[in-house]
């Protein structure tokens, strides 16, 4: 199979975008970020500024732009989406580390060792093997573990390894997993154990909060590896609890595009960070981005929505202390 589109020099670029209606009214700017960010990352912006049709029932994307697409929106919505993931690690740090403690915490007290022993976790979890590997869940996962010892390079580890040898308790050894790591074992600990670290976040049932954690972890490596997240179609998506329990999720519930978008992670994560830090600015921060630094593109049909947000975003949690 051979790849027939040729290369294009920066300006080539530039004269094939206006062909197809787009905007440019500083070439020696536009030279620059296509130089600096690539045609190609920034393709992925200016991709909903294009004009499409219905063929067959289904809306395909046409190569011209809309009236009164712009280079300068691209730039700027990348610049937003930038900004939007720094602040969604920001979070996302503090979660990952404040999970490690409580899942350590937890199971440390039933044994030291208590990553390594299948009863501390859920039969199909522990016990049954998967056809494609013969393995289960937990040998995935402690061969997980033990990459992410193997590669550590901390002084603590190496200290420990050296001083107390191997297996490492799991209080240390939790001190190298990455957010997948954690959120694979809190979906394998027995239910009732993941009861008792979701209550102390406001919910009754761990298996919710599972998802939460694998979602956030989806969030997670989108922003790591840099990738669009504004208007993000979210592949994995977390369960609801009841809005009875959690108020803020009723506009969310009865509405199935809303729950594929990441302005529902960033509500998960402001949930969380009520606990771990409810004195945060993060929320402050976040609604002050997309207030200020959104770039209009209404004349493209594109706002906020596209992010998912419900009508009363910006005062969904004012009840709640953010000072800090």
């Amino acid at each position: 199979m051979s790849y027939e589109k040729p290369w294009h020099s920066c300006e080539e670029m530039i004269v094939k975008l206006r062909e197809r209606g787009l905007t440019i009214t500083d070439d020696e700017k536009a030279l620059s970020y296509l130089s600096r960010i690539g045609y190609y990352r920034l393709s992925g912006y200016w991709y909903s500024f294009r004009q499409q049709e219905e063929v067959d029932g289904k809306q395909i994307k046409l190569d011209s732009f809309k009236e009164g697409a712009t280079f300068e929106q691209a730039v700027r919505l990348y610049v937003f989406d930038k900004k939007l993931r720094l602040l969604a690690m920001d979070a996302l740090e503090r979660i990952e580390i404040a999970f490690r403690v409580e899942i350590a915490h937890l199971l440390g007290e039933k044994d030291k060792f208590s990553y390594l022993n299948p009863d501390f976790f859920h039969e199909s979890f522990s016990k049954t093997l998967k056809p494609h590997t013969g393995l289960t869940e937990h040998h995935t996962w402690l061969g997980k573990q033990a990459g992410l010892i193997s590669r550590s390079k901390e002084t603590f580890i190496k200290h420990n390894k050296k001083k107390h040898g191997l297996p490492l308790p799991i209080w240390i050894s939790s001190e190298v997993w990455d957010f997948g790591a954690l959120s694979f074992l809190y979906g394998g600990m027995k239910e009732a154990d993941q009861d008792v670290i979701a209550a102390k976040f406001g919910l009754t049932n761990g298996r919710v909060l599972s998802t939460w954690l694998r979602s956030l972890n989806y969030l997670r490596n989108i922003c790591a590896h840099h990738s669009r997240l504004w208007n993000l179609n979210v592949v994995e998506i977390p369960k609801l609890p009841s809005k009875n329990e959690v108020p803020w999720i009723a506009p969310f519930v009865e509405h199935d595009r809303l729950k594929s978008r990441p302005f529902l992670l960033f509500c998960i994560i402001k949930h969380l960070m009520n606990t771990i830090n409810p004195n945060s600015t993060w929320w402050a921060r976040l609604t002050n981005l997309m207030h200020t630094e959104l770039p209009d593109m209404t004349v493209l049909g594109l706002d906020l929505n596209s992010m998912g947000v419900t009508e009363d975003w910006a005062t969904m949690f004012s009840e709640m202390k953010d000072e800090n």
